[in-house]
């Protein structure tokens, strides 16, 4: 079940990347769906994409502008 706030879909990944990222996972004490969210995030930070946190939806889209 999904967090309230948060959107949940489907995922399809090759077991091969699911394994590393569950070996990641629990060095660093996350689940797995943690895990992907944390790299998810620290990806789009490193490429300079701007993005709200689930309590500023709508003030801030990934692409940095803000919707007022």
């Amino acid at each position: 079940m999904a967090s309230p706030g948060k959107k949940s879909f489907p995922l399809r990944i090759d077991p091969a990347v699911w394994d590393a990222l569950a070996r990641l996972a629990s060095a660093e004490m996350r689940s797995v769906n943690a895990q992907i969210e944390y790299l998810l995030r620290e990806s789009l930070a490193r490429r300079g994409i701007k993005f709200g946190s689930s309590r500023n939806q709508g003030k801030d889209r990934v692409d940095g502008q803000g919707s007022g």
